[in-house]
């Protein structure tokens, strides 16, 4: 694994790679230590506080699933970066550091601040002292990753406006076209786990 970690690592740089370990057992983590992997995003809050306490030292912790409003003080006090902000309610309990999620496939079943409402959500957030680093998205679900390109460069086109640095965008399946589309943070799972 360590080897398919630093090939991973080299393809998307300067991209960071947050190895999302919403499907690795506690087994699993100490082999992900062993890989030398260093960000891992965790989706569930539960998951997080237990993989956390056997390994707060072995990575740094990102936060990348649906984030609760009433989880949001504890996640902040385990993560030095959340993915998912998508509500007030969250973000007025929030402590970390975050990326705002924006829904820009308009899919309901996806969470997200739609990107017409981000020039205010932004504007509130930062009114009640949230850090905003950034903003995240998932585009719909194809397997053809160029059909996530649009989708990660009018994210791209939604940071600059808004001056913001951070774009955590690409998962397994399209992290390559994430990079190239100016990605910051890319989150995997399956492609390293593979073979």
């Amino acid at each position: 694994m360590h080897e398919r970690y630093e090939r991973l690592v080299a393809e998307v740089a300067p991209a960071t790679v947050v190895v999302a370990t919403k499907y690795v057992s506690l087994e699993g983590m100490a082999a992900l230590a062993e890989a030398g992997i260093a960000i891992v995003g965790e989706n569930r809050l539960q998951d997080l506080v237990a993989k956390h306490e056997r390994f707060a030292a072995a990575f740094r912790w990102h936060f990348i699933g649906h984030l609760q409003s009433r989880k949001a003080r504890d996640v902040s006090a385990l993560c030095e970066l959340v993915h998912s902000l998508d509500s007030l309610s969250a973000a007025s309990r929030l402590t970390a550091p975050a990326l705002v999620e924006v829904n820009l496939s308009g899919e309901e079943s996806k969470s997200g601040v739609p990107g017409a409402e981000l020039p205010e959500f932004l504007r509130r957030v930062r009114e009640l002292g949230v850090d905003v680093r950034g903003l995240m998205t998932m585009p719909p679900l194809d397997p053809d990753p160029e059909a996530s390109r649009p989708f990660f460069r009018e994210l791209r086109h939604l940071a600059g406006e808004h001056g913001l640095r951070e774009l955590s965008m690409g998962t397994s399946q399209d992290y390559r076209v994430a990079a190239e589309e100016g990605a910051t943070l890319v989150r995997v799972g399956s492609v390293l786990f593979q073979g």
